[in-house]
């Protein structure tokens, strides 16, 4: 093959390789196995006469080749695959295979509120979810279309953030991924009744240091809440026999009336509060907020992206 024959396919399949930085994670994403991708990837470069990919046994870097074709061939590959779902929507609507990643605490308030109708509108598009606990860092560069993950802003380090409404400008990373706050969530303290009446109710930041908190963690770093009414700010120790990393299950631990614990204020946890009988303590003072970021593998949508994305924004706003 010349470099005059070079296939658009061939070079889509370089892209995917650039971006995920794994022949493995490339292949997944383009559901073909990991030899014949290799086997493509070598005939490309053997046609344009460059190496592009520098590989040995821990990790996959590019040339200064590889880059320099990278940084001109990723928009093309973009806009081609935009061109492509366009005709699709125009035919028959979103379609195709959906890669979504979300904490499993994000999926069991969200998914029982927009599953049903997203299937009933778009059933050409089928929904693969992925509920592992990924880092922010381990969560860019995966073979999904969809990476949603609480966090600041700390926790993107390298990520050119948009902070609108979904709808602005998205300035992508240098690896192409993209990273936008979708919503910045207020956090409350929340306890059962059954709780405040055994051990009274908080009249004060300073009176939790007296009270089960329930941490994300059990260290030092996770000891301090920092609680906040209007321009006033209290950093208060806290402590307690029980932490849980897991939303949901934070809301349930308090629900047997085992602590005091955050949560955010959002559509799609009030029936969680509910459902365990909690109720707001130290209602004029809230803690740090949390947002919810997505990840995008690029700055170009498909529609299935955008029909998925619609559909699950106004769950994550807050409560009324």
């Amino acid at each position: 093959m010349e470099a005059s024959t070079v296939q658009l396919n061939d070079i889509a399949l370089f892209v995917e390789v650039a971006k995920r930085k794994s022949f493995s994670l490339a292949a997944r994403a383009l559901d073909m196995p990991t030899s014949t991708l290799s086997r493509r990837i070598n005939e490309l470069e053997r046609a344009i006469g460059l190496r592009l990919i520098n590989r040995n046994t821990r990790r996959l870097d590019l040339t200064e080749a590889g880059a320099a074709y990278m940084s001109r061939c990723q928009g093309l590959i973009d806009e081609a695959r935009l061109a492509h779902e366009q005709l699709q929507s125009l035919s028959g609507g979103p379609s195709g295979n959906l890669r979504v990643s979300m904490p499993y605490s994000l999926a069991i308030w969200l998914l029982p509120e927009t599953i049903n109708d997203f299937t009933d509108r778009y059933p050409e598009v089928e929904c693969e979810f992925d509920l592992s606990m990924m880092t922010a860092s381990d969560a860019q560069g995966t073979p999904f279309d969809i990476v949603l993950r609480f966090g600041r802003n700390s926790d993107y380090p390298t990520a050119n953030i948009d902070n609108g409404n979904g709808n602005g400008s998205l300035t992508p990373r240098s690896d192409g991924a993209v990273v936008q706050e979708l919503v910045s969530l207020d956090n409350y303290l929340y306890a059962s009744d059954r709780y405040l009446k055994r051990f009274g109710e908080p009249k004060t930041p300073s009176d939790l240091t007296q009270h089960q908190c329930l941490r994300t963690t059990i260290d030092e770093a996770h000891s301090h809440w920092t609680l906040h009414n209007g321009k006033v700010s209290e950093l208060v120790p806290v402590s307690g026999h029980l932490a849980a990393n897991n939303m949901s299950i934070a809301g349930t631990l308090a629900g047997l009336d085992l602590a005091i614990t955050r949560m955010p204020h959002c559509q799609a946890l009030d029936p969680i509060i509910k459902r365990n009988s909690l109720r707001r303590v130290l209602p004029g003072w809230s803690v740090d907020p949390i947002s919810i970021y997505v990840v995008y593998p690029s700055s170009i949508q498909p529609a299935k992206t955008r029909a998925f994305m619609d559909f699950i924004r106004p769950k994550l706003g807050p409560s009324e």
